[in-house]
């Protein structure tokens, strides 16, 4: 070899260990933040709170991987989410929550478990129509085998319909408060507790949090057994936009989101008679102010509006809200669904 292209050898072998080195720094920094070795790395602490101003922060809620169930079906034709391939990302600006409306929310990446955006978290609500994804869990862990004919008749409409007088029935039988015991005890919800000993009867004065329903949601998805995950998410996959009561119950995320979607809503304090009456309404308005329950006090004044359910494959989203005294079930959900929608393109 000639001295000539033996000093160039040596000048390549001097340079070639650092443009090694330069080549796989840059592959680690082209990594998608979502992809699993980036998700395995990422923190998992849950503050117990979030910033009052409507901060979104990341944290998380519960434990563990969910897996894919939710991906199945839903009623009428479903519009693929467009966005499902790509990871979750966490939000980058916070979002506003309307004036004079009280809310806490989570959002939950269902691949890792990490919770991507939340506020009040914590906070106690009474529950509504939400109560009834416990009242249906709860009795089909209890009851094995074929389900008579007659308790179908109960668990689909209260579901899908959010059917009120379903929903009382199977509460009595269910023990009442005790149905909620046991799923705060089997799920691990901290927040969640049974209604006022005053009002044994009113399942909608159950209280819940949106960390506790985020958690009820990944317990159905990675957790229960594939016959109850498969019944209520099912069921919820084809909720009706008319509830047994009358109201309209497409609001926050069937109206804010793509399909597919499995929903769960609840409403309490617009009355009787909705704006917009899709079917004979029966449902009876109850006020009884504010109750304390362990030192987080329940506000059971204020008309609520909730909007909660798994989104493709990709995400659990539970937001729940007091609304202002006096205020229209219209422009609620006018309010709620918008929320809704901001929070979604927030993560999504």
């Amino acid at each position: 070899m000639t001295r000539s292209r033996t000093a160039a050898a040596l000048a390549v072998a001097a340079v070639l260990p650092a443009l090694l080195t330069g080549c796989a720094a840059a592959g680690r920094g082209a990594r998608p933040a979502g992809t699993t070795a980036a998700r395995a790395a990422a923190p998992s602490s849950d503050p117990a709170s979030s910033s009052p101003t409507g901060s979104v922060s990341t944290g998380s809620v519960g434990t563990g991987s969910a897996d894919g169930s939710a991906t199945a079906g839903a009623s009428g034709p479903a519009t693929r989410d467009a966005s499902a391939a790509r990871p979750v990302r966490s939000p980058a600006k916070p979002v506003r929550v309307p004036a004079g409306v009280t809310a806490g929310y989570a959002v939950v990446d269902v691949t890792t478990g990490k919770t991507v955006a939340q506020r009040q978290a914590h906070h106690r609500f009474r529950s509504a129509s939400v109560v009834k994804i416990l009242i249906a869990t709860d009795y089909l862990e209890r009851h094995r085998g074929t389900i008579p004919a007659r308790d179908m008749a109960l668990l689909t409409p209260m579901l899908r319909g959010s059917d009120d007088d379903a929903a009382t029935a199977l509460w009595r039988r269910g023990g009442q408060g005790e149905i909620v015991r046991r799923m705060a005890r089997r799920i691990g919800l901290t927040e969640t507790a049974p209604p006022p000993a005053a009002k044994p009867g009113f399942w909608g004065y159950t209280a819940i949090s949106a960390a506790d329903i985020a958690l009820v949601y990944r317990y159905l998805l990675r957790r229960a057994e594939p016959r109850v995950r498969d019944f209520v998410l099912g069921n919820l996959r084809k909720a009706s936009q008319c509830a047994r009561d009358g109201f309209d119950q497409f609001f926050g995320i069937p109206r804010a989101v793509p399909r597919p979607w499995a929903i769960k809503q609840g409403w309490s304090g617009y009355g009787a008679v909705p704006p917009v009456k899709c079917t004979r309404a029966k449902a009876t308005s109850y006020r009884i102010g504010a109750v304390t329950i362990s030192g987080n006090p329940v506000d059971f004044g204020r008309p609520v509006l909730h909007t909660t359910g798994v989104i493709g494959d990709r995400l659990i989203m539970v937001v729940l809200t007091l609304q202002p005294s006096g205020a229209s079930f219209t422009q609620s959900a006018q309010r709620v669904t918008k929320l809704a929608r901001d929070l979604y393109l927030s993560v999504a």
